[in-house]
């Protein structure tokens, strides 16, 4: 589990093929001392587990199902990923609930430097804005992000200079495909509200046991 607070802006200094996968190698910009070989680390979005340790680098495996829901196939080395340890219990959660499970790869739509801020817009796949709601949370590239506007299939957001500094996304171009993750907390009030088949204890009532002889 994590917060989407970023903790710093690491660098991709491998990328090798793995059978159907690969193996991503991240040089990190914070000290690795407390992380172990089996760790969970979100880089840029995706929850990773860490296979190799060489401080400041560590080594990733990156599954076909990976590969499939996130931009990973587009990464380079040398490409910027933003990189957060996992939470501990009892850390403050100053963003939001972030599982590391990526939902889909949604497009760079607009993007307008400001005074104070800058705006972007993000165009997702059909079928996920249902998921995102005005002032409600959203991980992009893993960074916790609150939505600003929602129109049609984009939503927007504004990056203060603390988050533009500190993360990847003002390294972002209009067409750039970032990883996403909508607020979990919808999925499964989703999944409770939809109607569903009758289980089958609920289904067993008097006339189903008079019928089949129990009594």
């Amino acid at each position: 589990m994590f917060t989407g607070l970023v903790e710093g802006s690491g660098k991709i200094v491998a990328l090798v093929r793995a059978g159907d996968g690969l193996q991503l190698t991240v040089s990190a910009p914070f000290d690795l001392g407390e992380v172990r070989l089996g760790d969970s680390m979100a880089v840029s979005g995706p929850c990773l587990t860490v296979v190799a340790l060489k401080p400041p680098q560590f080594t990733v495996d990156v599954s076909a199902e990976t590969l499939k829901r996130t931009n990973f196939a587009w990464k380079r080395v040398g490409d910027r990923v933003n990189l957060e340890r996992a939470l501990r219990v009892g850390d403050r959660l100053g963003g939001h609930l972030v599982t590391g499970h990526i939902d889909c790869v949604a497009a760079v739509a607009e993007k307008k430097p400001g005074p104070q801020s800058v705006q972007m817009a993000f165009r997702l796949p059909s079928g996920w804005m249902r998921y995102v709601i005005e002032k409600g949370s959203i991980a992009v590239e893993g960074v916790s992000l609150t939505v600003n506007q929602v129109s049609g299939a984009s939503f927007g957001v504004n990056l203060i200079p603390y988050t533009a500094q500190h993360t990847t996304l003002l390294d972002l171009k209009v067409g750039d495909r970032v990883n996403i993750e909508t607020d979990i907390i919808g999925k499964y009030v989703e999944k409770l509200l939809s109607p569903r088949p009758p289980t089958a204890a609920e289904g067993i009532t008097p006339e189903f046991l008079a019928t089949h002889g129990i009594f």
